[in-house]
């Protein structure tokens, strides 16, 4: 950024004295028509219907890529407003025509805040981007649908604090960026509309116009700061290039000479209107609407403040949280596509023993609970019985060989489908730690659950023999 400038009479406190632009050739002086300026602003149109005004620079630009920030507000009684207000960079001075108060059929490019919907689709207040080669008329009927460049929709009106937009054109690029007007922060932007491959005239006048219609709005301008935009590497003219002292000379004493007409009007008006003295009384205190108003205004903004930190916050968290699943998919692929030269394990290898580990867990789960059925069972058994208690009895016994021949076989199965495959699908001969059940355990347990058997009929035996003698 290079280069600013402002009208020389809607400045604010960040821009430069009036009269006073020492780096843009033309940009500091303008014409006003029908428009009202004062110290601190200019009205563009009044709160009346069928007005119609404008300000534009006096020189013509001499930069190729430029950045504006205008300042405005437009402010009505009603709950819906007209006609609008127009920011324009065109090759020839637009004046005073049908456009938003200005000329029609211009050469360049004019970005439009239109209050009224023209076209009853009920998108206004709303932004436009519209372009012209100097022989297009603008669509009033269809709000400039047909020929719109871009759009968005931003209620502009009656905001607590002035409406901010900043617009840059930069290699073929224009870029519209919007404060709402809600937050006395001035770097508060919001994105609005984007047009690339834009071309405009290499010089142009800057300028601003408003109009009303059947509705009102009063349109004013705070401030028009313009920037110019330089390559990086690229030097920026000294101010005293771009204005000769004569010009600013000349500037300087037409700003003081409209002054001096100010204050004259301002004290012919206070002789003509004694009772109007200063500042009226309501002015001085603030009622309790006004308060309540102002408080609520405020308590808006701090919630606004601390949703967009959070917002700022949770995109932060958001990114690192990408960046880490990025890391570690990179670093699965690298792994998974690199042969395993040095002893690491890959993520199949890992996920293949996850779920071996889990099929184990399930079969011990089964087994633990086959084997808690299977006591339930010989528990209530044992309840004196004839013959059938015997016969259940070794029903169960059957029932518990079988199970282990199941247990049995499903380990083989695990065992055999995690090994390799260029093994055989079989025990070793002599392992040294045996992954499966051995033919000795096997039969070491059905021994016991025999002698238990035994010992157990035998019980049973001795025990009817001694009931039968009491009869």
């Amino acid at each position: 950024r290079g280069s600013r400038a402002a009208f020389p009479h809607a400045e604010t406190s960040d821009a430069p004295r009036p009269g006073r632009c020492p780096l843009l050739s033309g940009v500091c002086a303008a014409y006003v028509v029908y428009a009202i300026p004062s110290a601190d602003q200019i009205r563009i149109t009044t709160s009346l219907k069928s007005q119609r005004g404008s300000v534009w620079t006096k020189n013509k630009s001499v930069f190729e890529h430029w950045e504006i920030e205008v300042t405005f507000r437009v402010t009505g009684r009603g709950r819906i407003g007209a006609d609008g207000l127009a920011i324009w960079f065109t090759e020839e001075q637009g004046l005073e025509g049908p456009v938003f108060g200005a000329a029609d059929k211009w050469n360049g490019v004019g970005i439009f805040f239109d209050s009224f919907d023209n076209d009853g689709k009920k998108n206004n207040p709303g932004v436009v981007v519209v372009g012209n080669n100097g022989r297009l008329l603008y669509d009033h009927q269809n709000d400039g649908s047909t020929q719109a460049l871009a759009y968005c929709q931003r209620d502009f009106r009656n905001k607590p604090y002035p409406v901010r937009a900043k617009i840059t054109y930069y290699q073929k690029l224009l870029t519209v960026l919007i404060n709402n007007g809600f937050t006395p922060d001035k770097e508060d932007y919001e994105f609005c509309a984007k047009v690339e491959d834009m071309v405009l005239p290499p010089q142009g006048y800057f300028g601003i116009s408003a109009a009303t219609g059947g509705l009102a709005d009063d349109h004013d301008v705070l401030s028009f700061l313009t920037f110019q935009l330089t390559e990086p590497g690229k030097e920026v003219p000294t101010p005293d290039a771009e204005i000769p002292q004569k010009d600013k000379e000349k500037y300087q004493e037409e700003f003081e000479h409209f002054q001096q007409e100010l204050d004259k009007k301002k004290e012919e008006f206070q002789k003509e209107h004694p009772d109007v003295q200063g500042q009226p009384a309501d002015d001085l205190f603030e009622t309790v609407s006004d308060r309540e108003l102002r408080q609520i205004f405020e308590g808006q903004n701090r919630i606004h403040l601390e949703i967009k930190q959070l917002n700022r916050q949770l995109n932060m968290i958001l990114d690192e949280q990408r960046r880490y699943v990025s890391a570690v998919t990179d670093e699965f692929a690298r792994r998974a596509g690199v042969p395993d030269q040095q002893g690491q394990i890959s993520q199949q290898e890992i996920d293949r023993v996850v779920k071996t580990q889990e099929e184990v867990l399930r079969q011990v789960n089964d087994m633990r609970s086959s084997m808690a059925d299977t006591l339930r069972l010989v528990s209530g058994a044992q309840h004196p019985g004839s013959a059938a208690g015997v016969y259940e009895t070794t029903q169960h016994f059957n029932d518990i060989k079988e199970h282990l021949h199941v247990v049995k076989r499903d380990i083989e199965h695990l065992v055999q489908r995690n090994m390799p495959s260029n093994e055989k699908s079989k025990c070793p001969d002599l392992p040294p730690f045996p992954s499966c059940l051995s033919t000795m355990h096997f039969f070491v347990f059905v021994a016991v659950q025999t002698v238990l058997f035994v010992g157990y009929i035998m019980y049973r035996s001795q025990q009817e023999a001694a009931a039968k003698k009491f009869f």
